[in-house]
């Protein structure tokens, strides 16, 4: 298998879209998001990210003819189950007729009112597939811990940031420079496993440091 010079990213979602672009840039591998080859959003019907991100890396790979990489991520939360979970992007969908971050939140804090445990974290499955039926996708999974609050801090980030809060850090995702988020998010520990793996099957070139 030759390296990989151009992956099809299979999501529609800006902020995934900058981070990654990001964090490939130096690899010197071309990212194209799924919606500039037309290419639908997949069903995600599973029960797990890991199913779900590889569902979505097959589909995108198998319209495209290109290699794929999927993500699933979401929010769990510990007084809630771990919810919302997969369902993290349309948390609050059924209530506004569509996937919105601000009603996400809104959610979100409304049913943790009066809880004192505050525990979160943020989980995110990565799934590369080099062909719409390869037989050993390359996978990684990464968590990132903190807690929620009750007030929003932060213009930078998407989704559930300005509500995650990272005592280590004395702040929330939404407020840390996107460089710095990139290095220690979910996804940034998630994509630090995946060029491991891509690198030693020779997927990928690693940047000098």
């Amino acid at each position: 298998m030759s390296a990989l010079t151009s992956i099809v990213l299979a999501s529609g979602n800006a902020g995934k879209l900058r981070e990654f672009d990001a964090l490939f840039a130096p690899l010197g591998v071309k990212l194209i998001p799924q919606g500039a080859l037309n290419i639908p959003d997949a069903p995600e019907p599973h029960p797990t990210f890991l199913e779900n991100a590889l569902a979505k890396a097959r589909h995108a790979s198998l319209l495209s003819g290109l290699p794929a990489l999927a993500d699933d991520s979401g929010l769990c939360v510990a007084a809630l189950n771990a919810e919302p979970g997969i369902h993290s992007a349309r948390y609050a969908e059924a209530e506004h007729g569509s996937r919105n971050d601000a009603a996400n939140n809104q959610k979100l804090v409304r049913v943790l009112q009066g809880q004192s445990n505050r525990r979160a974290w943020y989980v995110a499955v990565l799934v590369l597939v080099t062909r719409h039926d390869d037989p050993q996708p390359v996978v990684a999974e990464a968590n990132w811990f903190g807690e929620i609050v009750d007030q929003p801090q932060g213009a930078n980030g998407f989704g559930y940031d300005p509500y995650f809060y990272l005592p280590e850090q004395g702040c929330t995702a939404a407020e840390l420079d996107p460089a710095l988020k990139n290095e220690i998010s979910h996804r940034g520990q998630a994509l630090q496993q995946l060029l491991i793996q891509l690198t030693a099957r020779h997927l990928v070139t690693a940047p000098s440091p």
